[in-house]
């Protein structure tokens, strides 16, 4: 499901309300081992499934910050914002890993807005995200982000 809103007066009037759900998407060994090569993060709980296997986690998982990486992607499927100049990534206020991403798992995105806040030329933002494992009984990620859309 997917939540599109025509300008800032309208995402306003969402404050409160969850937006829906994006689909959910397969994080596989490869876009571990990427992730890994772009931040220099090789720790074997995340880029070696034979060792990983008889680990804490019972196999292979993503890094943490790699499910956070994939928020704004997500995101795109459950939230467009029309009748703005552009928006940015303005940060987060809280993020917390509270269950493991496995390797070869399934992962999807819920957003809920929780405030906007005019400033002189647009609006600042504030997403409650949750990025949940499919079967999982708790939230492998839940984050609040700050986002700048501009008129």
């Amino acid at each position: 499901m997917s939540t599109t809103v025509n300008g800032i007066e309208e995402l306003t009037s969402l404050v409160g309300s969850h937006l829906g759900w994006s689909d959910y998407h397969e994080i596989d060994q490869q876009r571990v081992n990427l992730f890994a090569d772009a931040t220099g993060d090789h720790q074997w709980i995340h880029v070696d499934p034979e060792r990983a296997a008889s680990g804490p986690f019972g196999g292979a998982v993503a890094h943490g910050y790699l499910t956070l990486s994939l928020a704004p992607v997500l995101l795109r499927e459950v939230l467009t914002v029309k009748g703005i100049t552009f928006g940015v990534n303005y940060g987060c206020n809280k993020v917390r890993f509270p269950r493991p991403v496995p390797v070869g798992s399934r992962l999807r995105l819920g957003a809920s807005v929780g405030s906007v806040e005019a400033f002189d030329g647009g609006a600042q933002v504030t997403l409650d995200l949750t990025l949940e494992t499919e079967g999982a009984d708790k939230p492998s990620c839940v984050a609040q982000v700050v986002y700048r859309y501009y008129h």
